[in-house]
C-alpha cells in the first residue's frame, strides 16, 4: 500500500500564492505519471494539472493554466503545485495521485492507482 502525503494548503487571500507538496516516504515515482486533484464543496473532484514521467511533459485544466506550475523532483521524490494568482473559486481541497501506466488519460482520476487524504486551500476574497 503507498500512501502519498500533502503539505503546504492554508488560508490565503486572492492574488496570493501557495505552494504544495506531496511525497511517499521510502517511495520513487519516477516512473509513474503524477497528478493533483482538487474538490471543493459540493462539487465534484476534478483534474488541476499533472506530469507525464514518459516525457516530463505537464497539463493543466483550463481554468488554472497559467497561474499553475507543476513540477517534480525525482531525487527528492516529491511533486509540487505553485500557485499563483489565487482566485476563491480555488478553494477546494487538493490530492496528489500516482499512476503507473505511462499512457493513461492524464486528466482522468481513474488513470491513478495512489492517492493521498489532501490538503485544504482556502482563498479569501
Amino acid at each position: 500500500q503507498v500512501q502519498l502525503k500533502e503539505s503546504g494548503g492554508g488560508l490565503v487571500q486572492a492574488g496570493g500564492s501557495l505552494k504544495l507538496s506531496c511525497g511517499a516516504p521510502g517511495r520513487t515515482f519516477s516512473s509513474y505519471n503524477m497528478a493533483w486533484f482538487r474538490q471543493a464543496p459540493g462539487k465534484e473532484r476534478e483534474f488541476v494539472a499533472a506530469s507525464r514521467w514518459t516525457d516530463m511533459s505537464t497539463h493543466y485544466s483550463n481554468s488554472v493554466r497559467g497561474r499553475f506550475t507543476v513540477s517534480r523532483d525525482n531525487a527528492k521524490n516529491t511533486l509540487y503545485l505553485q500557485m499563483n494568482n489565487l482566485e476563491p473559486e480555488d478553494t477546494a481541497v487538493y490530492s496528489c495521485a500516482a499512476g503507473f501506466v505511462a499512457s493513461g488519460v492524464i486528466w482522468g482520476d481513474y488513470s491513478y492507482d495512489y492517492w493521498g487524504q489532501g490538503t485544504a486551500v482556502t482563498v479569501s476574497s
